[in-house]
């Protein structure tokens, strides 16, 4: 079952926004100018909108007003703005195009006036003001969809947690200006709120989109978030959690939550992760928060849509079939990160299917037809190699929905991460190396992939951290990666093309291992304190 816009309009009167979230909500206790409006909670409506914060731009669609005053869709779409942070600003992708704040992205200078940082944070408030008023007028209606709304505004705030820091904190619809908590702080706020409510969740279950509960946050989310939480403990709070990282990730494992192995119809099981219909092929059953898409009820410019038409060029895979006519030519690959494939610096030019074989690793989807592995150019698009991950193409050869808008689920949390969670946490109590559990783990990715097994001998922490890349690429974790393992700001000497602004790449600050608060907020809140550099 997918979602449709109808489902998120709400009564004028339920809730609105202000862009300066120096208070995150306008005074909600109002009197209608016209004694015919509804004062009446749409549950259903209220329920499905902070859910639907991170799949759409506002009630209306692609092209309709979006949710945050005075900003599109595009600037402040939650997929789009989570992966550009995360992604332009590492070794896996950079942009050739030059709207305000990409080449900022690109060669790591970003500052508090950057406006897709500013858009990611407003849309993240914006979640979480959804929560809140959900929270504080229909928190008795049931109880699994309290504890699910408790557990999106846990997952907004993680999202603060790790891109910003110290951040605005307010778990109430008030006119005051909120107070800033402490990142650590915030930290034990989200664990304890995880914990609290993880028995009042649904229960974990594979789901395909036909079944009820599709698109829900269940007990795997939360064991999920957790462990992903104690993985990078010791950067938000200067303490490790490795035990309890690997715990957390073997209960998903352990779970129902299964990473999907069987390819059809010429594609491989990769693959159909990430295709147009992902929600109906089996593949679901690794996914465990599914961002909900369809070509004519859905439309988005900010969430799937954004992963492929953005690394997409008409030259590329056609007779494969894309399924959309978007074609944006804009993010592509730096050449660390297809030398994750071929170390040796070996990489053909050759398409998406022939790049697989040639790699070993059905992961390797990348085209390189006239295409230069390093990039000397970051505004030419055929500067770097282009990554065709992200396709609307049917596995079953069907027709999607729509000719431009597509109907491809991005699966925001799925249950490869757990595996190499647990391996990476087990090797970082094991002085650097993996036992036969997390190499049995990492294996099964591996495996799944068709690439060649890891050895107890070859299995170290630089290689658990290659294979993030290798299996997560392009979902948003790079940036929160590479801090964990000392390789983003700082002085290291873990460099790729135009790290800091210059071809060969160098280092950049390390108060840039966190984003500034926006400009904006900080004139707005005389609570908040920017972030040291900024």
């Amino acid at each position: 079952m997918r979602f449709n816009n109808s489902k998120y309009i709400l009564p004028v009167a339920a809730i609105a926004l202000t862009t300066a979230l120096g208070s995150c909500v306008k005074d909600l206790d109002v009197t209608p100018i016209d004694p015919s409006t509804t004062m009446t909670v749409d549950e259903p409506g209220l329920y499905t909108k902070c859910y639907a914060n991170m799949a759409l731009a506002g009630n209306t669609g692609a092209n309709g007003d979006c949710d945050i005053d005075g900003l599109d869709g595009g600037t402040t779409g939650f997929v789009r703005q989570m992966w550009n942070a995360n992604e332009l600003t590492t070794d896996e992708a950079i942009c050739g195009w030059g709207d305000p704040g990409i080449p900022q992205f690109n060669y790591n200078t970003w500052d508090a006036s950057h406006p897709m940082l500013q858009g990611f944070y407003y849309r993240l408030y914006t979640g979480i003001a959804y929560c809140n008023h959900y929270l504080d007028v229909c928190a008795d209606v049931d109880a699994t969809r309290q504890a699910e709304i408790r557990f999106l505004r846990a997952l907004y705030y993680y999202y603060l947690m790790d891109c910003y820091g110290n951040v605005p904190f307010t778990t109430a619809l008030s006119a005051e200006t909120p107070s800033q908590i402490q990142r650590a702080d915030l930290f034990k706020w989200i664990e304890g709120e995880l914990k609290e409510i993880q028995s009042s969740m649904l229960e974990p279950a594979a789901r395909t989109s036909s079944d009820n509960g599709y698109g829900r946050a269940d007990q795997d989310a939360v064991n999920l978030l957790l462990a992903r939480m104690y993985l990078n403990a010791e950067v938000y709070t200067g303490k490790e959690h490795w035990e309890d990282a690997k715990a957390y990730a073997e209960k998903v494992i352990k779970g129902p939550h299964k990473l999907w192995s069987s390819g059809k119809n010429g594609w491989s099981a990769y693959q159909m992760l990430f295709m147009g219909d992902n929600g109906e092929s089996g593949a679901s059953c690794e996914s465990i928060l599914s961002l909900m898409q369809d070509g004519v009820t859905t439309t988005s410019w900010g969430t799937t849509l954004f992963l492929m038409a953005s690394c997409w060029k008409d030259d590329m895979d056609l007779a494969g079939n894309y399924g959309t006519k978007e074609y944006w030519a804009g993010n592509r690959a730096r050449s660390q990160f297809i030398a994750k494939f071929f170390p040796n610096g070996d990489a053909p030019a050759v398409g998406i299917a022939d790049m697989a074989v040639a790699a070993g690793d059905d992961r390797a989807l990348f085209h390189g037809i006239d295409r230069e592995l390093t990039v000397t150019n970051p505004s030419e698009f055929t500067s770097g190699y282009s990554v065709g991950k992200f396709r609307n193409t049917y596995s079953t050869g069907a027709t999607p929905h729509n000719s431009q808008f597509i109907d491809t689920d991005f699966f925001l949390m799925r249950a490869a991460e757990a595996y190499l969670i647990a391996a990476e946490a087990e090797a970082r109590s094991n002085g650097g190396r993996v036992t036969e559990t997390g190499l049995g783990y990492i294996n099964d990715l591996r495996r799944r992939a068709h690439a060649k097994d890891a050895t107890l001998d070859n299995c170290t922490l630089e290689f658990i951290l290659d294979e993030r890349s290798r299996e997560l690429y392009y979902e948003g974790f790079r940036r929160t990666d590479l801090i964990r393992y000392g390789y983003f700001g700082g002085d290291n000497n873990y460099t790729w093309d135009w790290k800091g602004g210059v071809q060969s790449g160098q280092s950049f600050a390390a108060f840039r291992n966190v984003f500034a608060l926006p400009a904006e907020d900080i004139n707005a809140n005389p609570k908040l304190t920017q972030n040291a550099g900024y």
